[in-house]
């Protein structure tokens, strides 16, 4: 499932085990529950690196559960864990604090959207690839997915080759196209450098309500569409 360490000024999600941590509805329910203890436990000076375990960061939602419905149950088994994801991507963009994720293998699909939902993507060169494998496989994006991918990948070429060519990018190239901020030789290095980069930002000391309305306003697509802010226009700064 996943577990949280706290580490100083950081909190450390990590998903366990050597499968490909697919988003079933009970990883998927195990997720929320730990981000809502880091939001009540974040204080100025907070950070939350998130990685996992194994060959995999998260291979997408689970579709072995879907399937195990038979084909008239499929797609309501599909649309659950496509309902019950969507509030992890309006919790990590809600969240009062800096967020990291250091993609320690492939992340498909949901996988590849639940590492967007961070601040920082960082990534390791010699396993993994970005994947967004719905044309692959038949299926379609929800519009949250789409809104999310418009906001964090902002080349419409590079978001091109994401969604119209499932490209399966590996790290390097992910640099280049815009979607990640940096890569590294290995695990231990990916690891290295995101909890460097979280004790940076955690020493600046934000309040973490600032930060997180600021985030939210600065990618209102996909904020608005969760619900998140009801009238951009109509926020008023809080005073400094």
């Amino acid at each position: 499932m996943c577990t949280l360490e706290k580490r100083g000024n950081l909190f450390l999600l990590t998903l366990t085990g050597d499968d490909e941590h697919r988003l079933s509805p009970t990883l998927i329910e195990t997720i929320r529950t730990t981000l809502r203890q880091i939001r009540t436990d974040a204080k100025p000076g907070s950070a939350l690196v998130t990685t996992a375990e194994g060959k995999f960061f998260s291979n997408g939602f689970d579709l072995a559960y879907a399937q195990a419905a038979g084909s008239a149950g499929f797609y309501g088994r599909l649309h659950e864990m496509v309902e019950n994801f969507k509030p992890i991507v309006a919790d990590l963009l809600s969240l009062p604090l800096p967020t990291i994720a250091a993609v320690s293998g492939h992340a498909a699909a949901a996988g590849f959207l639940l590492a967007l939902s961070h601040d920082y993507v960082l990534m390791r060169k010699d396993r993994g690839v970005l994947y967004m494998s719905e044309i692959d496989i038949g299926l379609t994006f929800p519009d949250y997915f789409m809104a999310l991918m418009k906001s964090k990948i902002s080349s419409p070429i590079a978001r091109r080759d994401v969604v119209l060519q499932a490209s399966k990018i590996k790290a390097e190239k992910a640099v280049e196209m815009g979607i990640i901020d940096s890569a590294y030789n290995s695990l231990e290095e990916t690891m290295e450098a995101a909890l460097r980069l979280g004790e940076k930002l955690a020493a600046r000391k934000w309040k973490g309500e600032i930060y997180a309305d600021i985030r939210k306003n600065a990618f209102p697509e996909i904020s608005e569409l969760l619900g998140l802010v009801e009238n951009f226009k109509s926020v008023v700064p809080a005073r400094l």
